[in-house]
């Protein structure tokens, strides 16, 4: 929970965020705080776009290299440390703005959202359960514990099935309880300029980021992290172009072949990014074209400062 309106610029992936959003925090005499889930991981720069040491020597930006590839790194983690953050900065008289594509990091800093942790032994009774008998006598427990969660759940997903009855027996609510403030945008938490543009001009921008990526060394970086161990863990993420890499590495994939995936798994992010951030109404979208979010800047900057 946060105690001001939190001015943020989102968007998805390669649309130009971190650069204008520099140029916006230098004008608003603010503090950048990232809302991006892989940024957090050390080690992982070139592949995620990571502002440089000098950008962030320029302005300061918070929520970067805060973990190692592989480390646990929960939602209910970065919440945590984002909002301490937040207050950090607000207590030192600067703006806070949030930058990043990640739509449920966004509403985690802003919103009353809860994030219930897990119990591995109750967990695992479940998980045990559902192979003795099976998804049907775990729903049917569920739809009388919490109809309104059931209701929301294919009966043969398991996995949300156990999810549900896990929270409800860590917490000692229903797990719907812990949703009912993921339909409420208070219009008094945040005010955001979001970054748009069309599927072809997306596309080119993503394809020149990834050649430029591999072209700085995105390659190496990549084996770097998998000599230090970490190439496990970024293909069981699937992280994206990471987990590619790899595989091209230990020569699962040519090096076109990677490229082309991650192409299409880049495409299908900056998809879901405009679908999470297109049910916040308390985004203002500003259509740009191949140029990107720069495009845009001075009427975001006038949105901005007026918030």
């Amino acid at each position: 929970m946060v105690d001001r309106r939190l001015l943020a610029l989102v968007g998805p992936t390669a649309s130009g965020k971190s650069h204008a959003g520099l140029l916006l925090a230098e004008d608003l005499d603010g503090e950048i705080v990232s809302v991006d889930s892989m940024v957090v991981y050390r080690g992982m720069d070139v592949g995620t776009a990571k502002p440089t040491t000098s950008e962030r020597a320029r302005i300061l930006h918070h929520m970067i290299d805060v973990a190692d590839p592989s480390e646990p790194f929960s939602v209910m983690r970065f919440q945590q440390e984002a909002r301490a953050a937040v207050r950090r900065i607000e207590g030192h008289g600067r703006r806070v703005l949030l930058v990043g594509g990640s739509g449920l990091y966004l509403r985690a800093v802003v919103d009353d959202l809860e994030f219930p942790g897990t119990d591995p032994a109750t967990r695992g009774e479940l998980e045990r359960e559902a192979e003795l008998v099976g998804a049907s006598p775990l729903y049917d427990r569920l739809s009388a514990l919490d109809p309104v969660a059931a209701g929301k759940i294919e009966p043969a997903n398991v996995r949300r099935t156990i999810r549900a009855l896990e929270v409800a027996a860590i917490t000692g609510r229903p797990f719907s309880d812990h949703a009912t403030a993921w339909g409420r945008y208070a219009p008094d938490r945040l005010r955001a300029a979001g970054v748009r543009i069309e599927r072809g001009p997306m596309m080119d921008r993503i394809r020149t980021r990834v050649t430029t990526m591999l072209e700085a060394g995105w390659l190496e970086e990549v084996q770097g992290l998998e000599e230090r161990g970490f190439g496990r863990w970024l293909t069981a993420t699937q992280a994206i172009g990471y987990a590619e890499l790899v595989r091209h590495l230990r020569g699962e994939l040519t090096l076109d072949e990677a490229t082309t995936i991650i192409l299409r798994r880049t495409g299908n992010l900056a998809r879901r990014q405009m679908a999470w951030f297109e049910r916040d109404p308390r985004i203002r979208w500003f259509d740009v074209g191949a140029g990107g979010a720069m495009e845009a800047l001075d009427d975001m900057r006038v949105y901005l400062e007026a918030g």
